[in-house]
């Protein structure tokens, strides 16, 4: 029986730099530079399927489960825009800073040191952000389901990770880890990657129905990400419960 899709040395190697997330020139700056892009996709989305009102916070009354939140770069800016949300991370230290960063900014944000499929909540979600992941969990087949699990009918689950490609294996590892030195170096393993095919076939168990899919690129003379056809790399995909 399948019980947890927590992988405890990614979740070590996340609480270790814990106290740099909201650091925009740290460990995590590359986070950083493609948050906006990831804050108005979603958003856009969210507008769009839900047909909401685009005024000054569209997301009232939308309830979003942040699967994975760290310090709460994703969760603040969803309660800004009018979300009710919920973060959760396996890490209690990413859970701690993330409590603290939302008290500062006075943010009502409900943080859970948890996983999704240890999560006892009574309402369920009307979104929920699976942003950059699915690459590190244990199961990736279970931790869909239990996601699924949290999230109402006709709910749209996005799933944001990398491609098992030749070229994701050059720029996210090679790149980025060791040439570029934009992330530390582990912080990805390849094998973890997950091809837009496979991941369509898990979801399409749990009667998750693909709704778009994009790629995120990242110009490096522009130095900024875009939203883009090429998915070889960074991919979204965005799904609806049916």
């Amino acid at each position: 029986m399948k019980n947890n899709t927590i992988n405890k040395k990614e979740i070590e190697k996340f609480s270790k730099i814990a106290e740099e997330w909201w650091n925009p020139e740290g460990k995590f700056k590359p986070l950083h530079k493609f948050n906006p892009i990831r804050i108005s996709y979603i958003k856009e989305n969210i507008i769009q399927t839900f047909k909401l009102e685009n005024k000054k916070t569209p997301l009232e009354n939308i309830k979003i489960l942040d699967v994975g939140c760290g310090g709460g770069l994703l969760s603040e800016p969803m309660c800004r825009l009018g979300a009710t949300v919920t973060g959760i991370d396996a890490s209690d230290k990413n859970i701690s800073v993330a409590k603290l960063h939302s008290e500062k900014t006075n943010l009502k944000i409900n943080y859970y040191c948890s996983s999704p499929e240890k999560l006892k909540i009574k309402d369920k979600f009307d979104v929920i952000l699976n942003m950059e992941i699915v690459e590190h969990v244990e199961d990736v087949n279970f931790f869909l389901e239990s996601c699924n699990n949290l999230l109402k009918k006709n709910g749209i689950m996005f799933v944001a990770t990398l491609n098992k490609t030749l070229k994701s294996y050059i720029f996210a590892i090679v790149g980025a880890e060791y040439i570029l030195r934009w992330l530390p170096i582990g912080t990805h393993e390849w094998e973890k990657f997950l091809k837009p095919e496979d991941l369509i076939s898990i979801q399409k168990k749990y009667n998750l129905k693909l709704d778009k899919i994009n790629g995120m690129s990242f110009n490096i003379l522009k130095n900024e990400w875009s939203v883009s056809e090429d998915k070889s790399v960074n991919y979204i995909a965005k799904f609806i419960k049916n």
